[in-house]
Parts: C-alpha cells; sequence; structure tokens
C-alpha cells in the first residue's frame, strides 16, 4: 500500500519555467572567472570566436539571477517537459525507512537524458545570431544526440566528433544523429591538424573527450564567414543555468505537495546535474522549512509561474535571505521527522 502521495506528479505546461535561474547571482563566494591558458580572465572578446554571444554573457554573468527563457525554446521544452517527480516507494521499503523520497526524472526524451535542456538553448541562440553551423563532441552519445535533434529543429548544420571507441561500440547511438542530420566523424579522425597530430603519435588511439573537444573547436573555427561555433553539453556556467529547469519544476511540485527536501543529492561529474537539482532549495532554504509559494520577481527575467502566482497583476519581489545563509538548511527543516529526501535521476 502507498500514501496519498502519487508514483509520479507530472506538472502542467503552464508550469514550466519561464526563466532559468543563475545559482551564481546568489553566491556569497563568487567562483573562479574562467581563464585563458596565458592565466588572464577570460573576456567576451576571448571567447567570440568560439562561443555564440548570448551564450557568452549568460557564462560570464555573476549578477543576473534570471534569464528569461526564449519562447521558442520554452515551446520545444513543451515536447518532454514537465519531467515527472516520482516518489521512489519501491525503494523507501527495501530500505525500510522512514525518509519519503523523490527523484526527478530526465530520461523521457530522444537524448535520453537531461541534456537535451541545454541543447535547445544552445541551437537556439546559434541560430538567432545567424550562424550556420556548430560543432560538439560526444562521448557515450547522448549530448551528441540531444543536440543533433536541436541543431535540426533550428536549421543548422552539426559536425559531431564522437570519441572513436564508442563510435564503434554504440553505432545506434550514431544512427540516431545521423538520423537527425548530423555528420558524425571517430576521433582522433585525419579530418583536422589536432586529429592528425594524435593518430601520428598513436596510430591506434582509441579517442578522449579531449581530444574530440580539440577537433570540434578546430572546426568551428574554421567554418567560412565565421558562421560556425562550438557548443558543449556541460562543465560551463551556461550549462548549469539551462538545467535550473530540473531544480525549478522540483521544487514547484514538492510545494503542491506539501513537502520541501531536507536532502538534495545529485550526481557529480562535470556538475550540471548536481548543480541543475540544488539551486531553488538553497535560495529557499533560510526562509521556512517548507515555503507555501515560490516567490517571484517583478522584472522581465521573472522566476517561472506557478499556480499560486499565475493570477495576481502584481508580482512580489524574490525573496533575498542573507547571503550567508543561502545555501544552509534551517533548523525548522532539519528537524522535521521523516526526513524527506530528494535525488535528480538522470541517465548520464
Amino acid at each position: 500500500m502507498t500514501g496519498t502521495t502519487p508514483y509520479r506528479t507530472y506538472l502542467s505546461e503552464q508550469q514550466i519555467p519561464t526563466a532559468w535561474y543563475n545559482l551564481r547571482a546568489d553566491m556569497s563566494g563568487k567562483p573562479e572567472p574562467m581563464r585563458l591558458p596565458s592565466g588572464a580572465v577570460a573576456t567576451h572578446a576571448d571567447l567570440a570566436p568560439v562561443f555564440a554571444d548570448a551564450l557568452i554573457d549568460q557564462e560570464l554573468d555573476d549578477e543576473t539571477a534570471y534569464f528569461e527563457i526564449p519562447e521558442p525554446v520554452r515551446e520545444m521544452y513543451k515536447v518532454y517537459r514537465p519531467s515527472p517527480l516520482c516518489r521512489a516507494y519501491n525503494l523507501e521499503r527495501a530500505l525500510g525507512t522512514p525518509a519519503r523520497i523523490y527523484y526527478k526524472f530526465e530520461g523521457n526524451n530522444t537524448s535520453g537524458s537531461h541534456k537535451l535542456n541545454s541543447a535547445l538553448a544552445q541551437a537556439y541562440y546559434a541560430a538567432a545570431q545567424g550562424l550556420t553551423n556548430i560543432t560538439t563532441e560526444t562521448g557515450a552519445g547522448q549530448w551528441g544526440t540531444a543536440l543533433a535533434e536541436a541543431a535540426a529543429h533550428y536549421g543548422l548544420d552539426l559536425d559531431v566528433f564522437m570519441v572513436k571507441c564508442s563510435y564503434e561500440q554504440k553505432p545506434f547511438r550514431r544512427n540516431i544523429m545521423e538520423t537527425f542530420g548530423a555528420t558524425v566523424t571517430p576521433s582522433p579522425s585525419a579530418t583536422t591538424e589536432a586529429g592528425r597530430k594524435i593518430l601520428a603519435a598513436h596510430p591506434d588511439s582509441s579517442g578522449s573527450l579531449g581530444t574530440a573537444i580539440s577537433e570540434a573547436v578546430e572546426r568551428a573555427l574554421h567554418v567560412p564567414e565565421n558562421r560556425g561555433r562550438y557548443q558543449l553539453g556541460s562543465v560551463l556556467n551556461q550549462v548549469v543555468l539551462h538545467q535550473s529547469v530540473i531544480g525549478l519544476e522540483s521544487y514547484e511540485a514538492l510545494r503542491e505537495l506539501g513537502e520541501y527536501p531536507d536532502i538534495v543529492i545529485g550526481c557529480a561529474a562535470a556538475g550540471p546535474t548536481s548543480a541543475a537539482s540544488s539551486p531553488p532549495s538553497c535560495v529557499t532554504s533560510s526562509a521556512a522549512s517548507a515555503p507555501t509559494r515560490a516567490s517571484s520577481p517583478s522584472s522581465p527575467r521573472a522566476a517561472p509561474r506557478s499556480r499560486a502566482a499565475a493570477t495576481p497583476t502584481t508580482s512580489p519581489t524574490r525573496a533575498r535571505p542573507a547571503r550567508s545563509a543561502r545555501c544552509t538548511r534551517s533548523a525548522t527543516a532539519s528537524s522535521r521527522a521523516p526526513t524527506t529526501r530528494v535525488g535528480s535521476a538522470t541517465t548520464a
């Protein structure tokens, strides 16, 4: 027997976030800036040959709390979002725990993972800038698949450099990318100077993400008329920003269930999944153990609408708890029983 909480909680399309949340704006200690090989701090001009302009703005911005999600991106989000928040009843029983465990399932799209959240945004900004070509690397193929779908939707040509061992081991992933019109090349390859150097030194190389990145960046820099850019599915600030839809939807779904997490768990490799799962909880954690609604700013870069916030003609200003407390669980939250735990489940 299960409780009154459903196995899966679905928000409506109208509750898809209207803005991405920039965690860095609420960090009292800002992260180290991106640096060039020389050690100098990277500027917009330094990054402009590699990344789309709007993405550079997002990458370097430590102050703007919310970035409005372009309507064409939000429209595509409706194809597979909101993703369900699931109650892990069977896991709770297997563990014999009083904790209520939830996870956000991000695998219900063509790429099989959360990576489409950022791929759609990155491809959109490239197309909006008037670019014609984008390049990327992929390992197992999920990021390449996500970007292939996004590139096809926005009419961009995509070159994917796939780590050679995965290219050989996962032909069906490659087939999906090619079905969307992408050109997929095993890396290292003889099509770039970087690839040729690797092959000269290591003819039997099975490839690496580092090599594939080098080839993808080189290809982007040599697109005629400066109309090519490179795109990356992890690591970068801009990717964490786009993935905040996971945490924002989770927050809203838990709010509707009358829940609030004591512990938020996210897998951490390059970082976006873990970072995307926790921001809304960090921002509100010092205010109360179970906020009655998500606050939203009155500026155009607004927090996502909730059912409670959709009808008022005026919008309250965004709550800004003391910086030192923003990512600390409140005493009230930590003392509740049973403990609520939340995780973000995605396919890596």
